[in-house]
């Protein structure tokens, strides 16, 4: 049974065309209704018994859950209209964009994996005993407490456990802290008077499933409001410390934790042979639940917040994106720009946004202009990963324009550098991120914004992250000849070698990681494929002529899907066999600087082995007296007649 759409035009409010959506939707649509949370209730009630419905409604999510517990239904699904379109200075020509945003909530979309985190409740307080201990003395009912105290302060209570001492590090998230602690003091709980302390000590370790922060100094990890578990506050405000105190009660049980992202470890390219290569991720993570792990970096997900950034500068996509995954982000945007062409709009903007970015769409919606009718609202959970292969993939689904609204809270350094890249690709004035608080603000400058001519024909772009940028490239720029030049620290580009001082050691082919670099078995060549090529530098850093530049480029010709030559000479033909080995040029050079000058190959007979190939050189080192393969010769092999003549001679 297919879901029904169920309108209402919130008391007449909005103007909602059933039939233009049901026809670009390919769904089913009800009668527009005008108080379907109210009055019409028991309209909807009948519907949602009937089957699946989504409810195009969302300031009444509460009452229609409500009343799907009262049936025994399943909840229906819900899609807001009203804020995002209906409510605008432009809401009379809104019908395709709400063609368009009810054909993607009708979109079905994956599950992100988890795993379970189990907190117990152990619970550690680090802060100065007179604020920590009357915390303690309230949460020790629910929680298994221990405090540690930064200062001299006395505890009069063992309802919790007390120790004194600093923190030298704490890693882990909420059901898995480790602790190492310095100068840990341990209470003696016999004697009269006051409690006394143990000798201190320096390395203790400990773990615990919630950390509570009073010590109003540097917080203990990286990014702390992102860390699971690690609740912080001030020691001197109050109101911090009670809400924090209801918040530590709450994480006992077991939760559900996001794995964010997938690490596929063959395709990264942070270092080879102990030589560094890329490092974008570590340089970019923001709670640290990044580090490298030999030839490749490894993901904490306990730690890791979700933010997408590392995938969206990943330069070799050995980091992907899992909420979602960006295969149905793609099927979003699509879905979107097609159905509003479908229902006879032009050229659709996408406004890329997050909950709070949600937030301020509704406050323009009910107070000011609304959404112009032509930007088309994306809500992601967050936007920090919205990187240059999404940009470039809405220009080429058919948007015109593509807006990030940025919240308070948004980790900005991958968006602006992916920004800057895409740019550089599609051109100027089609990309831009709005940094508004102002929900009235954001409005006019979206109604001010200059809309360019979206793609004429969109394409379908499909793969990896770097796959979609190609093809996205292409569609963008269908007349391009030479290479698009890139910013500096682009994932795309050529490498240039200086065959002056290039000698064909082929070192950098040796630790390529992607493959770019290639040579041939057959004659002393070094080829390059500029496709693959993910301008880590790590053949700039290995070469030891240094004869490699990185040049940060985009060819979007079938050139850069082959093998081109980068630096080629004639191979030495060995003067024993002929078979042909080495480089000509690195060989005469040898012979020059060698020949009769290093003990090793004073004699004409010994330098003639330089111009050997590995064969001959062993065969004719075989030969020599001074052979350094020679072992003491063989014994004689005793036979039977031996044994029968020494018999004889007895």
């Amino acid at each position: 049974m297919s879901t029904k759409l169920l309108l209402c035009d919130c008391a007449g409010t909005q103007r909602v065309d059933a039939d233009k959506m049901a026809s670009a939707c390919d769904a089913t649509c009800s009668k527009v209704h005008t108080a379907l949370c109210t009055r019409e209730l028991e309209t909807a009630a009948k519907l949602m018994q009937d089957g699946d419905v989504i409810v195009a409604c969302g300031q009444e999510q509460e009452v229609f859950r409500n009343l799907a517990d009262e049936l025994g239904v399943e909840a229906p699904g819900f899609v807001d209209l009203r804020d995002r379109a209906g409510w605008s200075d432009e809401g009379a020509d809104a019908a395709p964009k709400m063609a368009a945003l009810a054909a993607e909530a009708l979109l079905p979309q994956p599950i992100t994996p988890s795993v379970d985190v189990v907190s117990e409740g152990t619970c550690f307080i680090i802060g100065p005993g007179a604020v920590a201990f009357d915390l303690a003395e309230r949460l020790s009912s629910t929680l298994a407490v221990t405090v540690l105290s930064i200062d001299d302060s006395e505890p009069m209570s063992r309802a919790y456990d007390v120790v004194r001492g600093r923190v030298r590090s704490l890693t882990g998230a909420l059901g898995g802290f480790s602790l190492r602690l310095d100068a840990l003091q341990q209470l003696e709980p016999g004697g009269r008077g006051a409690f006394a302390w143990s000798e201190p000590r320096d390395g203790a370790g400990s773990s615990c499933d919630i950390v509570l922060d009073l010590a109003g100094d540097t917080p203990f990890v990286q990014a702390p409001a992102k860390r699971e578990g690690y609740l912080r506050a001030d020691p001197k405000d109050t109101v911090a410390i009670e809400r924090l105190a209801f918040e530590a009660a709450q994480l006992v049980g077991t939760f559900e934790k996001p794995l964010y992202v997938r690490m596929e470890e063959t395709l990264c390219a942070h270092s080879r042979a102990e030589q560094v290569g890329c490092s974008n991720c570590l340089d970019i993570c923001p709670t640290g639940a990044i580090t490298s792990a030999g030839e490749h970096v490894a993901i904490d997900p306990m730690i890791c917040a979700g933010c997408g950034e590392c995938a969206a500068v990943c330069p070799s996509t050995a980091i992907t994106y899992e909420d979602p995954p960006v295969a149905a982000l793609l099927s979003r945007m699509h879905i979107l720009a097609r159905t509003y062409r479908r229902a006879e709009g032009q050229a659709p903007r996408l406004l890329v946004h997050d909950a709070h970015g949600a937030e301020m769409i509704r406050l323009s919606a009910r107070f000011g202009r609304g959404l112009p009718a032509d930007v088309i609202p994306l809500e992601l959970n967050v936007i920090s990963g919205f990187g240059h292969s999404e940009m470039l993939a809405a220009l080429a689904h058919g948007f015109a324009r593509v807006d990030v609204l940025l919240a308070p809270t948004t980790e900005r350094d991958a968006l602006d550098r992916e920004l800057a890249l895409a740019e550089a690709i599609a051109g100027a004035g089609k990309l831009g991120l709005i940094d508004q608080a102002d929900p009235d603000a954001m409005s006019d400058e979206l109604y001010a914004q200059h809309v360019p001519e979206p793609l004429a024909d969109p394409v379908l772009p499909l793969g990896n992250r770097r796959q979609i940028a190609r093809l996205a490239a292409q569609a963008l720029n269908p007349q391009a000849e030479a290479p698009l030049p890139l910013p500096e620290d682009a994932p795309y580009g050529a490498v240039a070698v200086n065959t002056d001082s290039c000698t064909l050691c082929l070192s950098c082919v040796s630790l390529c990681p992607s493959g770019a670099l290639i040579d041939n078995p057959d004659m002393p060549q070094l080829n390059f494929q500029q496709d693959a090529c993910l301008q880590c530098g790590m053949c700039r850093t290995i070469c030891p002529e240094d004869a490699i530049t990185l040049i940060p480029q985009l060819d979007l010709s079938d050139a850069a899907l082959s093998q081109q030559v980068l630096n080629e000479e004639e191979p030495f033909a060995c003067v024993e066999c002929g078979a042909l080995f080495g480089v000509k040029s690195t060989v005469e050079r040898i012979m020059e600087k060698l020949s009769g000058t290093h003990p090793m190959f004073a004699t004409s007979d010994k330098a003639r082995m330089i111009q050997m190939c590995d064969n001959c050189r062993v065969n004719a080192q075989f030969q020599q007296q001074d052979n350094p393969f020679q072992s003491a010769p063989r014994p004689k092999v005793v036979t039977t007649e031996d044994y029968f003549s020494k018999r004889k001679d007895h």
